[in-house]
Order: C-alpha cells, then structure tokens, then sequence
C-alpha cells in the first residue's frame, strides 16, 4: 500500500479549509446549509477558501435537499451557478441527480456536465439511493470529466455498504468502474483498515472532521488522526504532509 491515499474533507469556509489543510487533507469538498446535506455554496466562499489554501476543491452543484434536480428552471440557475464558478477558477465540482424512479436523470446531469466543458467532477451519493447502481455506472460511462463516485455502498451508511464497496472495489477497470471510489457516509476510522485492504484509496469526511458537530469548525487535529488512518502508519507517528492538486 505504497499508493497515497486521498482524503478529502467538507469545508463551509476559509477557516474550515486552513485546518483540513493542516491536518493533511488532499482535497475539499465546498458546500453550504449542511442542513440541506450541502448545497452549492456562493461564489464569494468559493474565492475566499480559493485564496486561503491550494489544495484541490470541488464544489457541489446541488440546489435544494435531496437528490432531484427540480424543474427546469432550476436546472437553467445551477447551470448558470456552475458557470458563474467556473469564472471565478472552479475546476472541479460534485453533482448528481434522480429521477422519480429512483434512475439516473442523465439529462439534468448532461445539461450541466457541459457547462462543465471537460472539468473534472464526483458523482455523489445519489447513487446510494439509485433503484439499479450497476446500471447508473454504466448510463454514466463516457461522459467527460467524470472521474469518482462518493458512495458509502448504502443509503444506510458504511456499516451496510461495506460489502458493496468491497465488490464495487474489485471491480475497477471494468466498464462503469474505471472512477475512482471515494468512500464517504457513516465512515469510521475502524472501516478505514478494511476498505484500504480491500483496494480503496479515496476516503470522504465531514462530520468526523469536527469534534463539536455542524456547529464547529473542522479541526486540524481531528483531520490529522484520519490521514495517519488512511495512511496506515501508527496514531504517535506524524502524518505525512499534503500535496497540492
């Protein structure tokens, strides 16, 4: 396990991004109303947190709770949001939507996936509330700048999904498994052993990052004990240090 695993952290602000960065995050997730489960947050926090680290960020694309992308209009405002970021240096971004069957909505996505013009973006947990996730990855396979899929294996979380992380996982390089699996959602430092064992070297963090909930900020130290975990080295060892991109 010599490969470096990634480890990306949610981050609402520019303090929240300082600390992951601190602790060793790889990449951020941006997003805002953790209410909402994230939703896309302003333009503004994007130039913010841009300016106040240089790790890799990706902004959600998400206009309301839940994983429809509404009507159309709403599909024309997170188009034009999606635009609006990409003018102010976003290149990399977090989407995905269903439709009421519980089936990919592949023209929502492919409206905005070319606003995107090639940038690269993760397909979030929708997929764990997809009706058929074999057949989302393959009606996904091929569209540009489509390189990870945020999954925890289940609505339910990892404690549920972890045997079909572990399958999707022995999986890679078939068609519709060639992303990257980046495991997020109920994620423990226990599970962490498991999956990197199992060949999984992304793992996503949110509320493990912040020792006093939605409420606190992301904390470098709580940060730093889930990259020595991703890592595999020992907890009184140091964690090695981030790189940009």
């Amino acid at each position: 396990m010599s490969k470096r695993a990634v480890l990306e952290v949610i981050a609402l602000d520019a303090e929240d991004a300082v600390a992951a960065q601190t602790g060793g995050a790889d990449r951020l997730e941006l997003v805002t109303d953790m209410a909402a489960d994230g939703l896309t947050p302003p333009v503004t926090v994007f130039a913010g947190i841009r300016a106040a680290v240089d790790l890799s960020l990706r902004v959600m694309l998400r206009r309301s709770e839940g994983f429809s992308a509404g009507t159309a209009q709403d599909v024309d405002s997170l188009v034009r949001a999606a635009g609006e970021l990409r003018a102010a240096g976003a290149d990399e971004f977090v989407l995905g939507f269903l439709d009421a069957g519980g089936g990919v909505d592949l023209a929502a996505v492919e409206r905005v996936v070319a606003e995107l013009d090639g940038c690269r973006w993760t397909f979030h947990r929708a997929l764990d509330h997809a009706a058929d996730r074999d057949a989302l990855r393959k009606q996904l396979d091929g569209l540009p700048g489509l390189d990870t899929y945020l999954t925890a294996g289940s609505a339910d979380g990892v404690d549920t999904g972890l045997p079909v992380l572990l399958a999707e996982a022995a999986r890679q390089g078939e068609q519709g498994y060639e992303q990257r699996l980046l495991v997020g959602g109920g994620l423990g430092l226990g599970h962490v052993p498991v999956l990197r064992a199992g060949g999984v070297d992304a793992f996503h963090i949110g509320g493990a990052a912040r020792p006093r909930g939605w409420s606190g900020p992301v904390s470098a130290q709580a940060v730093a004990q889930w990259r020595r975990a991703v890592d595999g080295v020992p907890a009184d060892r140091p964690a090695s240090r981030p790189t940009a991109g």
